[in-house]
């Protein structure tokens, strides 16, 4: 049995440069799993621009950081990225490629340290703000952190506004889409002396609007063509909530089929990326063909039910702890309660008599990590976090999935597992449902609405 191994991660210790050893690896592979998409990169107003400087790119699926490194050629950088990377490619071999670990929607000190010893080498600082993949290929929230870091740090910002990356692999369906195309805009957003003169509000609504992102009418506008017959296998997850009899959990897909289990109406996503209703009613009240249209009104359905005080999360859930880079640990069977106020995470933790609750308010989570099969096979979860850990919570009815986790990585089952489930409500979890929630409360707590 692997030794389960608790000491947090070192987030003040101070990251390599990227080995120079490594730096044509990474190229060299970054080619290999962009040949055959015909990647273009659209510079602007970069040619006079030479590091240091900090790069925000948009995120959309695992060949981002494939064409970063394309992008910024021949140069040096460090990249920031959560733990789990660290924990399964091996924290050496990561920390040679020039990543800073840190943990997704936390107030990260340490990290801004780290990122300002970067910048005083001359090297590039990546980092991918919305902090996920795209749920439906649309960019998500940006703290407002950002603007206040690339001010400080007073080096020219660059955007990569990157497009394909998430139709080729999108997240709720990793299997490749060969025959699309990738395309990338890199350009300088601003230079010290405008950032000197710059409000910050100034700054994150020019770092929005250059990262703004709607895949599916990028498809649509350029004509590409997906005619892989799985492709929309999947997307039932992101799109949980039938549009015709609005029932939360009863859509199901198959194939490029989209439909309702409960009252039987269907889609078809077509070979452009929109959706062509095939049975039940007219629906008349939801834009359907566009799915970001659907995934929208599904976000307004979660904030009309805050609004009415009817939201309430409350579930039964497996919860696996991932403490530093080296091992996950089986913290066994909790409960979870999402409400105005927060979530509250009930469990007995590792090296702890009893059962706890942790508690994380809504006015500090922007948003949370969402994930529609952990690592492709894992199922469902979202992720919670503090400073020294990060809590991969399944629901419990993945908890035959989940704990393959446990097995994988060879961790000891918990001591003993507690019965929670005589007072939950066994709520319907979903982690996009969850996210609207999450992103609501947070603008609603801090008076931003």
């Amino acid at each position: 049995m692997k030794k389960i191994i608790t000491k947090p991660f070192d987030r003040d210790k101070i990251p390599p440069r990227q080995a120079w050893w490594a730096m044509p690896i990474a190229w060299g592979w970054s080619l290999l799993a962009t040949r055959g998409t015909h990647l273009k990169i659209h510079k602007l107003n970069m040619k006079d621009v030479k590091p240091p400087y900090i790069l925000l790119g948009t995120h959309h699926a695992f060949n981002d950081f494939c064409v970063t490194p394309l992008a910024i050629f021949p140069h040096r950088a460090n990249y920031v990225s959560e733990l789990e990377g660290f924990e399964n490619y091996g924290e050496w071999a990561y920390r040679q490629i020039g990543c800073l670990g840190t943990r997704k929607f936390i107030n990260d000190i340490a990290l801004i340290r780290n990122i300002k010893k970067v910048l005083e080498r001359g090297d590039i600082f990546v980092m991918y703000p919305e902090a996920r993949y795209a749920n439906v290929g649309t960019s998500s929230a940006l703290p407002a952190s950002v603007g206040k870091l690339v001010k400080l740090m007073g080096v020219p910002l660059v955007t990569l506004n990157m497009h394909g990356n998430y139709l080729q692999q999108p997240i709720w369906n990793l299997k490749m889409r060969k025959a699309v195309r990738l395309e990338a805009e890199m350009k300088l957003l601003f230079s010290p002396d405008e950032l000197k003169n710059a409000s910050t509000d100034e700054i994150n609504k020019a770092i929005k609007e250059a990262l703004s992102y709607d895949e599916y009418k990028w498809q649509l506008t350029n004509k590409l063509k997906i005619d892989a017959p799985f492709r929309a296998e999947g997307l039932h997850m992101p799109l949980y909530k039938c549009p015709a009899c609005k029932k939360d959990g009863t859509m199901q897909s198959s194939g490029a089929a989209l439909f309702c289990g409960n009252c039987g109406t269907s889609w078809l996503m077509n070979e452009y990326g929109q959706l062509e209703q095939t049975a039940g009613e007219a629906v008349q009240s939801v834009a359907t063909a566009h799915i970001p249209d659907w995934y929208e009104w599904e976000r307004q359905t979660v904030e009309d039910e805050i609004k009415a005080g009817t939201y309430k999360l409350d579930c039964i859930v497996h919860i696996e702890s991932l403490p530093n880079a080296k091992n996950f640990i089986n913290c066994g069977t909790g409960r979870l309660i999402h409400n105005q106020e927060g979530f509250y995470l009930t469990f007995k933790d590792y090296g702890k008599p009893e059962p706890e609750t942790l508690f994380f308010a809504s006015e500090t989570l922007l948003s949370i990590h969402t994930e529609y099969a952990y690592r492709d096979k894992y199922g469902m979860c979202i992720t919670l976090s503090t400073l020294d850990n990060t809590y991969f919570i399944f629901p419990k009815e993945n908890e035959k999935i989940a704990a393959g986790l446990s097995a994988k990585h060879m961790q000891a089952p918990v001591e003993s597992e507690i019965d929670y489930a005589a007072d939950a409500r066994f709520s319907f979890f979903n982690p996009t449902k969850i996210q609207f929630a999450t992103e609501y409360l947070y603008k609603l707590k801090r008076n931003l609405l």
